[in-house]
C-alpha cells in the first residue's frame, strides 16, 4: 500500500522557520543592545575624560590668575619705588643747589633789607621782607637779577610802614625764579 503522510509538514515548516526567526531576531536585539550599552560606556568615559581636562584647565587658569594678579601688584610696587627713588635721586642732587640759592639770596641781600618770609615752591622764590627805602629795594632787585642762580626779580607789593617817629620800613613782597647757571659758570665757581 501507498504510504501517503497525513502529517501537516507544512505547519511543522512554518514552525521551525518561525522559532529560527524568534532565535535570530532575539540575537539581533541582545546583540544591538550589547552595542548601544558599549557605545554609552564609551560616550560617558569620553565625557568623563573631557570633563577632567576641563577642570584641569580651569584649576590652571585660577593659578594664572593669581600670578598675573601678583605679577600686577609687583609691577605697581616697583613703580613706586622706581617713583620713591626718583624723589631721593632728585632730592639728594638739588641738596647743593638749595644750599647756592640760599648763599645767592644772602650775597644779593643790600645792607638795610632783611627777609621775614622765603618760600619755594618748585622753581619758584616767594620772598616778603622789609627794607630802609625803596632804593634798597631796587638794589636788591637788580642784585638778584645779575645773579647766575637766580633770575626774572617781579616785585609784587610795596609799602610803607610807620613804626615809630623815627623808624620807618617798606615792606616788600617780591618773586624770583631759581634757575641754574651755565656748566662753565658753575665749574668756574668751584675752582
Amino acid at each position: 500500500m501507498a504510504r501517503i503522510n497525513l502529517l501537516p509538514w507544512r505547519e511543522q515548516l512554518r514552525e521551525e522557520r518561525k522559532q529560527r526567526f524568534l532565535v535570530t531576531l532575539m540575537g539581533v536585539v541582545v546583540l544591538a543592545g550589547g552595542v548601544v550599552f558599549l557605545g554609552m560606556q564609551l560616550l560617558d568615559g569620553a565625557i568623563e575624560h573631557q570633563n577632567a581636562r576641563n577642570n584641569f584647565v580651569k584649576k590652571e587658569i585660577a593659578v594664572l590668575d593669581a600670578r598675573i594678579k601678583e605679577i600686577s601688584e609687583l609691577k605697581t610696587l616697583r613703580q613706586q619705588l622706581l617713583e620713591r627713588m626718583k624723589i631721593i635721586q632728585d632730592l639728594q642732587g638739588n641738596r647743593p643747589i638749595i644750599g647756592r640759592v640760599f648763599d645767592q639770596l644772602v650775597r644779593t641781600l643790600p645792607d638795610g633789607v632783611y627777609f621775614t618770609s622765603v618760600k619755594m615752591t618748585g622753581k619758584n622764590i616767594a620772598i616778603v621782607g622789609a627794607a630802609e627805602s625803596n632804593n634798597r629795594v631796587s638794589n636788591l632787585m637788580r642784585n638778584m637779577d645779575a645773579s647766575d642762580w637766580l633770575t626774572a626779580p617781579n616785585l609784587t607789593q610795596v609799602k610803607a610802614t610807620t613804626a615809630g617817629a623815627v623808624d620807618q620800613a617798606n615792606v616788600f613782597q617780591l618773586s624770583v625764579q631759581q634757575t641754574q647757571p651755565a656748566a662753565e659758570v658753575v665749574e668756574g665757581g668751584k675752582k
